[in-house]
């Protein structure tokens, strides 16, 4: 029922910096700050994605810089360690990196970044190649959709669709982001769904929902209405 959902590809950056495997620890931590980024995909000959260098996989090298670390960190950090002796990008990035094509949509790209723990995605194509990077404020992006837009989506690919004939008009305000839908419909067994798609609509930020059905009346016994 609902449009295409806006995917990766309408949010993500799609000039990338990224580090060959020998890249020093210091031309990084430039990299970073020049760019403003905390993260930095590592790509292989042909430019495939092989890990991802972030800010997280540096701090090692000042956490551990000035005292050595007892046995039993030694013993639950190992790869903290390793990357406290790290001198280029192959010895401090994660990998194999976590990644997301381009057609994916945003909920599922959020999702992944919740799974994993991390706030950038390289993009990549089929076989592996580079093409972008998405991070936790591209996803966001959805939400800067005007309430005049949102309010358009929801008539078109929610309310029309399942109310084509209600008692009332249905009506859809938005405001914030926040839907408001109110009428009086047929079947009110469909009012749980309308809430659900209208939620589904990327940028919608909630929904109220004070729509009603058809109104009460009393079921009167034939046998004891009164004759005029």
């Amino acid at each position: 029922m609902h449009s295409t959902p806006r995917l990766v590809s309408d949010v993500m950056t799609r000039t990338v910096v990224a580090l060959g495997s020998t890249v020093t620890f210091k031309d990084i931590v430039k990299a970073m700050r020049r760019r403003q980024i905390s993260a930095l995909p590592v790509v292989d000959a042909g430019h495939r994605v092989v890990g991802v260098v972030s800010e997280a996989d540096l701090l090692p090298k000042e956490e551990f810089r000035a005292h050595d670390p007892d046995a039993d960190v030694r013993l639950r950090r190992p790869e903290a360690l390793a990357r406290a002796q790290a001198r280029t990008a192959s010895e401090l990035m994660t990998a194999p990196a976590v990644t997301v094509g381009a057609d994916v949509s945003l909920a599922r790209a959020a999702r992944i970044m919740a799974r994993h723990q991390v706030k950038h995605l390289p993009v990549v194509d089929d076989a592996g190649v580079l093409t972008g990077i998405v991070s936790r404020t591209d996803l966001l992006k959805v939400f800067l959709r005007t309430d005049a837009d949102l309010a358009e989506e929801v008539r078109r690919e929610v309310v029309g669709p399942l109310f084509p004939d209600p008692l009332e008009p249905v009506r859809v305000d938005v405001r914030d982001g926040v839907v408001t839908l109110t009428g009086r419909v047929r079947d009110t067994g469909l009012v749980p769904i309308a809430v659900r798609l209208t939620r589904a609509v990327e940028g919608v930020v909630d929904v109220e929902s004070a729509l009603t059905g058809p109104p009460w009346r009393p079921l009167l016994d034939p046998d004891l209405v009164e004759e005029p």
